[in-house]
């Protein structure tokens, strides 16, 4: 997932209104931004000094104050926001690695993208083996053929897809797979699920 948490407007107004409650408190947090430079610095003096322009120049101090304070709050939000988001990621992939079906990611051309720990289990291998193999490749007899044509109903337009496939670990037992899958939301991978039917002993 490559989603960058984000502040809403509606979450905007909400800090921009909390930095300017702090101020009137007097209870503004540090600063994290850059202080003003010398020469907003000498503005502001040159407008304090005439009796004409000292209002504007308490209001144009007060508008960079609140500026300053709400882009602080809107940067602890955001951290916030990516801890949240890391925390949900970290999660979803927990329940994706221990799940007790095999579930892969496969691209469009029916490489491995992702695989858990089941999946590995059941077509006889290592999860960090697969990334980047033809899924056909770990099939047994025959199972290639099922699965092109579960590729090719995908590519045809079909919501779902089901077969069954043969894996053929390395302890001589043919393991037969229910397979379901359905292009992703995204339209740029293939999500698939596979659960053990039964095994068989080669003759």
């Amino acid at each position: 997932m490559s989603t960058t948490p984000v502040i809403t407007a509606a979450r905007r107004e909400e800090l921009r209104l909390a930095a300017e409650t702090l101020l009137k408190q007097g209870g503004a947090p540090p600063m994290l931004g850059p202080a003003l430079g010398p020469d907003a610095l000498m503005l502001l003096y040159r407008l304090a000094s005439e009796p004409a322009s000292a209002a504007d120049a308490l209001k144009l101090l007060h508008e960079l104050q609140a500026h300053q304070v709400e882009l602080d709050l809107q940067h602890e939000q955001l951290e916030t926001n990516e801890r949240d988001f890391g925390d949900t990621l970290a999660r979803y992939q927990a329940l994706f690695d221990s799940a007790p079906v095999g579930y892969l990611v496969l691209n469009l051309q029916g490489r491995i993208l992702e695989a858990n720990a089941e999946a590995a289990r059941l077509l006889g291998t290592e999860a960090m083996q697969m990334s980047g193999r033809p899924l056909a490749s770990l099939l047994g007899s025959g199972g290639d053929l099922a699965f092109a044509g579960l590729m090719q109903r995908l590519r045809d337009g079909a919501e779902h897809a089901h077969c069954q496939l043969r894996a053929e670990p390395t302890d001589g037992s043919i393991v037969i797979l229910q397979v379901a899958a359905r292009i992703a939301p995204s339209a740029e991978a293939i999500l698939l699920i596979m659960s053990d039917q039964g095994r068989l002993q080669q003759g």
